[in-house]
């Protein structure tokens, strides 16, 4: 015994030598031996993370991860790895405490980490986590007690249940579990199984468990201090003064000395101001000496309260780009003893969080400038789309009541609207070969309107007349001026919807609140369009193609399509409970991106099936009520009736349809000349106006590829809607016509010419 105290004394005199001699013996061979582990698993980046010296560089990695990956996850299982590691477990896990229905209960959130593991193997996925409540198990039982467990036999335990081993096939053979608090209140549990080096686990291992876990719990540790430290940053992410006081506050009390100061360096000026927290929180009087962020030390008092300078610690504050941005200082341990190096080590790594911080404050305050942009963005086009207090007058004409329509009753709106609207059978809308052309945009706006009473649904969900009438005006005005895609044609998408459920009896299959989504969704299908595809949005790198991956237009639309639901004044579903108001929504995500011909190529198939099985029910009331139950089958009808919808000019009578083909054209044409021009590609054949003449053979085509599916197939499903399928027909009649026309008089003009060319109309 007395030579171990002699060595222990040369030792402690003789620093260099101990640590020459400890790297020159440290070898994986004899940690291999100390730890009872194989030499390959010995690894001496975690022997230095976890030995005392290298704490700082511990504290300093782990905020490090928070910081840059704000993932409490990986944090906690970068500490539960160290410890499985440190106290010899085979494995640990993390159980949450959280309440379902009043009802306390422990969940998985991270289980059976072992030395090997991988985050991604390790988190829980909300579907197959393991609960425990309460009064089952150890990990209940320390919830409930608060107090930490360290089970050498499992069996001799009357709280350890084996159903988790009966579930994982794992024999457990003993325990050591603790809580993790956050001042009274448990917020996990810790659990370690099984010691690989002994029988069981020491009193040592729940020494370091403990220890480990303090940097989860309200504690004086270093990284408790550093994670409350950091708390207190991200409280204070818009006023960088502020934010540092909170944070160096915290250190200053776990510091134990007296006072602390900042110096911030902002661009070219310094901005330096003095220990103002613990004035705030009344620790000590106001200072009204000078100000000396820069720590000098002097024997002289330096303020009437007699306080000098005995000892500092100060160090820089350093950013991601090693930039420094200021200094903070730390006077006076309370101890009278001088600043140590674990001090500084926690120093360290506080000085380099701020520098972190600082640039994270600079980037929260560009996120609230572009926020605020876009509010006012918003408000801008809020006020240029949504229906003006006189253009309402159009419609709800005050001079019935003499009043302004916000003083009117619902009663008196419907009187007014009855006198107002066109009615049912003025502009024929229940017809498959209704045309707009006879139309004027609010004759259209009120059209719209109609079709709301005529499904029923204005009353049934207690939709506000005046809102019901600002929102299809508005919906009309958020449509740009294009060549095709306007307002007419968004009209018309809406009007087909409409014919397909009434005339064409797909209402049967739908209810009430469905139908009323689905010809919202028809009208607002394009609100906003571009004039240009979605390809061009991508190559041309519009912000809408970097904010949308995938059917970008569409999503735009849906998006526009929720701002405007958004304002109260337009929010026809205002009146819906929360489950309606969620599948209306819903339905419209699946209406308006499905009109992505993309995804329509994907769901023919699915819908031809669906149209198949409907031919082997003898009895349409099973077959009704067979389809109305399953959500899925209802939203691939859904998808195809927005294609229908979207393509209908095809099925118009001749005369509607050709002119609708010329405004399509002009609207590609104009796009051809943007790439021409802009993106400097040569246009594909359809936009390019030099070869119009191409015009019929592109219909024909575009008909056999993408419309005849959709029209044979739906009016196979449902007999009534077999006008658009003729109309189709028809339609590639005459340009199949117009393309042989053509194709006979280049034939003349190449015999003629002896070169082919390609004529401009």
């Amino acid at each position: 015994c007395g030579k171990i105290n002699d060595v222990e004394k040369f030792l402690d005199g003789n620093p260099a030598f101990a640590q020459g001699y400890f790297n020159k013996k440290l070898t994986p061979g004899a940690l291999s031996v100390m730890a009872g582990i194989s030499e390959s698993k010995v690894d001496f980046g975690m022997l230095q993370e976890l030995g005392q010296i290298e704490e700082g560089q511990i504290l300093f990695d782990l905020i490090k991860e928070m910081q840059e990956n704000v993932n409490m996850e990986k944090v906690v299982f970068k500490i539960l790895k160290r410890i499985v590691a440190l106290i010899q477990a085979d494995r640990c896990s993390l159980f949450m405490y959280r309440e379902r229905n009043g009802i306390a209960e422990l969940a998985t959130r991270l289980f059976n980490i072992t030395t090997e593991s991988e985050l991604d193997d390790c988190v829980v996925h909300p579907d197959h986590e393991i609960v425990f409540p309460l009064d089952l198990g150890v990990v209940g039982n320390v919830a409930q007690t608060k107090k930490h467990v360290n089970l050498k036999d499992v069996n001799e335990s009357s709280h350890f249940s084996s159903f988790v081993d009966d579930l994982t096939e794992y024999k457990t053979r003993n325990i050591l579990a603790s809580p993790i608090m956050n001042g009274e209140d448990v917020v996990a549990v810790i659990m370690a199984l099984n010691k690989t080096t002994g029988p069981h686990f020491t009193t040592e291992d729940e020494d370091v468990s403990t220890e480990d876990e303090g940097s989860l719990r309200i504690g004086p540790t270093h990284v408790q201090v550093l994670l409350w430290s950091a708390n207190k940053v991200f409280e204070e992410l818009t006023d960088i003064e502020r934010q540092f006081h909170k944070a160096l506050y915290t250190v200053r009390a776990y510091l134990n000395c007296d006072r602390y100061s900042v110096g911030l360096l902002d661009m070219t000026k310094e901005k330096e101001f003095f220990d103002i927290w613990p004035v705030l929180m009344g620790d000590q009087p106001p200072y009204s000496g000078p100000l000396t962020p820069d720590g000098r030390v002097g024997s002289e008092p330096l303020d009437d309260s007699g306080w000098t300078i005995k000892n500092v610690l100060s160090m820089p504050i350093v950013n991601m780009t090693e930039d420094i941005v200021g200094v903070a200082t730390f006077y006076n341990r309370k101890d009278g003893k001088p600043f140590d190096q674990q001090d500084e080590e926690l120093m360290e790594a506080m000085t380099n969080f701020l520098g972190w911080s600082h640039l994270n404050t600079d980037t929260y305050d560009r996120m609230k400038m572009i926020e605020n942009r876009k509010d006012i963005a918003q408000d801008m086009v809020l006020y240029h789309v949504k229906c003006r207090d006189d253009e309402i007058q159009n419609i709800l004409v005050k001079q019935y009541f003499n009043r302004e329509p916000c003083d009117c009753e619902e009663e008196e709106f419907l009187q007014i609207l009855k006198k107002e609207l066109p009615g049912p059978k003025k502009f024929e809308i229940y017809e498959f070969g209704f045309s707009d052309f006879d139309c004027t945009e609010l004759e259209l706006v009120m059209c719209a309107i109609q079709m709301f009473y005529e499904v029923g649904v204005v009353k049934k969900f207690q939709v506000p007349q005046e809102v019901l009438v600002r929102f299809m005006y508005s919906i009309s005005k958020g449509y740009r001026k294009m060549p095709y895609h306007n307002w007419r044609h968004g009209f018309n998408v809406g009007q087909t919807m409409f014919t397909l459920l009434t005339t064409g009896n797909m209402k049967r299959y739908y209810t009430d609140l469905e139908v009323m989504a689905m010809i919202t969704s028809a009208f607002l299908h394009d609100i906003d369009h571009r004039g240009t595809n979605n390809l061009y949005q991508v190559k041309s790198g519009n912000p809408l193609a970097k904010l949308h991956g995938s059917s970008v237009l569409e999503r735009h639309h849906l998006e526009f399509s929720k701002f405007l639901l958004a304002d109260e004044s337009l929010n026809i579903y205002q009146n819906l409970n929360r489950r309606q108001n969620e599948h209306a929504i819903h339905l419209m995500d699946i209406a308006i991106i499905a009109t992505d011909l993309q995804l329509y190529f994907k769901k023919r198939t699915m819908f031809q099936k669906i149209v198949d099985l409907s031919k082997t029910y003898e009895d349409e009331k099973k077959w009704v009520d067979w389809m109305s139950l399953e959500t899925t089958r209802k939203e691939i009808v859904l998808a195809m009736m927005m294609t229908a919808c979207d393509l209908s000019a095809l099925t118009k009578p001749w005369e509607v349809q050709s002119k609708v083909a010329l405004s399509e054209a002009a609207e590609f044409w104009v796009q051809g000349d943007l790439e021409r021009e802009v993106l400097e590609n040569q246009p594909i054949t359809m936009m390019d106006r030099n070869c119009a003449g191409e015009l019929p053979k592109l219909q024909c085509g575009f008909i056999d590829f993408v419309c005849t599916f959709v029209y044979k197939e739906l009016s196979r499903f449902h007999p009534a809607i077999q006008p658009m399928y003729d109309g189709m027909l028809n339609n590639r009649k005459e340009w199949k016509a117009k393309q042989e026309e053509y194709e006979a008089q280049q034939a003349i003009l190449k015999a003629q010419s002896g070169s082919k060319t390609c004529s401009v109309c």
